[in-house]
């Protein structure tokens, strides 16, 4: 089963949120553009569109790299770092610290942070191509890999994206208000996001109170009757997808105990001495708590369902409500990470009350004047340049998809701007014609009624929701409302 790491999450930047009501979004009678705070470096202006960490790397290594660049972040939220914040898991804050890297690059002279602003509807791609020497794609992957299969519809499904949106403080996902009365919960897909789900879904809520989980999630987790949660792949022990940081923290968490299937296991201790010394480790950190087991008195079980695929999702007598989910047993075709999960005829059913599928994220298009892949959910290119189109870039997930660790995000966006840099450099990419940039583009948004947020508007929002932290024991308690936002960063 494709699965995604938690860290995976970090990166890309934009995410889908309900549409603004163009009211909450218009310019006051006296505000100007929203033009203060822009560079005005005279050189090479370019734009990036998603705040996220794509999209600040990818400004980090051209403002270094070109001493005469002018770098403007476009976001569609009012608030920056996208899967960082957003993704990361509470009880991770160490993944989080990149955003002192973040912030200062935001404070750049030469960098803008223009959030608030949804590319693609309040401003196409072709008006910023006309305002900027090069574009760069960066919005991250916003859209589900589906199931496919029947019932996922029903009231107790979600999507681990939504669900970590959620205890994260997506504004989209405030409302989604889980049911945890059920005893047992699975989740499709065996990488660290399905991990950090797991984990969250069992951790003591003592454990999470000092983090920045959100208030309501906590107290929703506080009342939670899940007792046992299932981790589900469609291939074996040799493929998972987690990293032995996140089982370890499975294995850790205090008043549970791991649950597995021993004949999941069969033959793979004859295989270790052939594996890479990751999944070697790995492997073995499996295998013993298979052997150990935990301890009996623990009042809560985890544990992986390997060789399993969904089927169908099984509704209870109302038709409305999810009460199980039916599984293909599998077996493998091929060995190693190139093995396939193939359906061996033979079902089997598990009573749950909650499905969380985390079998991946996928980029969506952005506007039609882009080209996109929609069979790889990509933007095409060739190492982060546009086919087709002269002066358009990409980083990250919608360059590559969604996959990798946060410094292959680093790494990936790093190098489209080195290739940003060479065009420039080799006269491919005309800087002969001066371009106006955020000034243009922030005159143009203000016509529409739209008003971006700054980043010094951004630290508004950030100290309020420090201070509403401090109340509480937390680093910060996140406003869910984009209204409450968009209210504090223009006050």
């Amino acid at each position: 089963m494709k699965t995604m790491t938690m860290i995976n999450l970090v990166r890309g930047s934009v995410v889908k949120i309900h549409a603004l009501s163009r009211a909450s979004r218009r310019l006051p009678a006296e505000g100007a553009s929203g033009a203060r705070g822009l560079s005005s470096a005279s050189g090479p202006r370019v734009c990036i569109v998603g705040g996220g960490p794509a999209g600040f790397y990818t400004a980090q290594q051209l403002l270094k790299a070109r001493q005469d660049a002018a770098v403007d972040i476009y976001e569609r939220l009012p608030v920056p770092f996208g899967l960082v914040r957003f993704g990361v898991a509470p009880d991770h804050p160490e993944v989080k610290n990149v955003i002192n890297t973040f912030t200062q690059t935001a404070q750049h002279e030469r960098c803008s942070f223009l959030g608030n602003v949804d590319v693609g509807k309040d401003v196409t791609i072709d008006e910023l191509r006309r305002a900027y020497h090069a574009v760069v794609l960066s919005y991250g992957a916003e859209g589900n890999q589906l199931m496919g299969v029947p019932g996922e519809d029903l009231h107790g499904v979600f999507s681990a994206k939504d669900f970590v949106g959620w205890y994260n403080g997506l504004p989209s996902n405030k409302e989604l208000n889980p049911d945890l009365r059920c005893e047992t919960a699975v989740i499709l897909g065996q990488g660290n996001v399905a991990l950090d789900v797991a984990r969250i879904l069992l951790a003591p809520v003592e454990m999470l109170k000092e983090t920045d989980i959100t208030q309501n999630a906590l107290e929703a987790l506080a009342g939670s009757k899940v007792r046992r949660v299932l981790i589900v792949g469609r291939r074996g022990p040799l493929q998972i997808a987690c990293t032995i940081k996140e089982l370890r923290e499975m294995i850790n968490l205090p008043n549970t105990r791991a649950d597995m299937l021993p004949a999941d296991f069969e033959g793979i201790a004859e295989a270790l001495k052939d594996l890479p010394r990751p999944r070697k480790r790995l492997t073995e950190l499996m295998m013993k708590a298979v052997k150990e087991g935990g301890d009996d008195r623990a009042q809560k079980r985890w544990g992986f369902r390997f060789f399993r695929g969904p089927v169908e999702v099984l509704a209870g007598a109302d038709g409305k409500r999810a009460t199980g989910i039916r599984l293909a047993l599998n077996k493998l075709e091929g060995s190693g990470e190139s093995a396939r999960a193939e359906a061996t005829g033979q079902l089997e059913d598990l009573d749950c009350g909650l499905i969380i599928s985390s079998i991946g994220y996928k980029s969506v298009p952005i506007d039609p004047a882009v080209p996109f892949d929609p069979r790889r959910a990509v933007v095409p290119n060739e190492m982060g340049k546009v086919q087709d189109a002269a002066g358009l870039y990409c980083s990250g997930w919608v360059k590559r998809g969604p996959t990798g660790v946060i410094a292959t995000t680093m790494n990936d966006s790093f190098d489209t701007a080195r290739v940003l840099i060479r065009d420039m450099e080799t006269g491919e990419l005309d800087l002969s014609v001066s371009k106006p940039g955020a000034r243009a583009v922030t005159a143009l948004l203000q016509t529409r009624g739209v008003r971006t947020v700054l980043f010094s508007q951004w630290e508004k929002i950030n100290a309020e929701e420090e201070k509403r932290g401090k109340s509480l024991g937390k680093p910060r308690e996140k406003l869910l409302d984009v209204d409450e936002m968009l209210k504090i960063a223009w006050s």
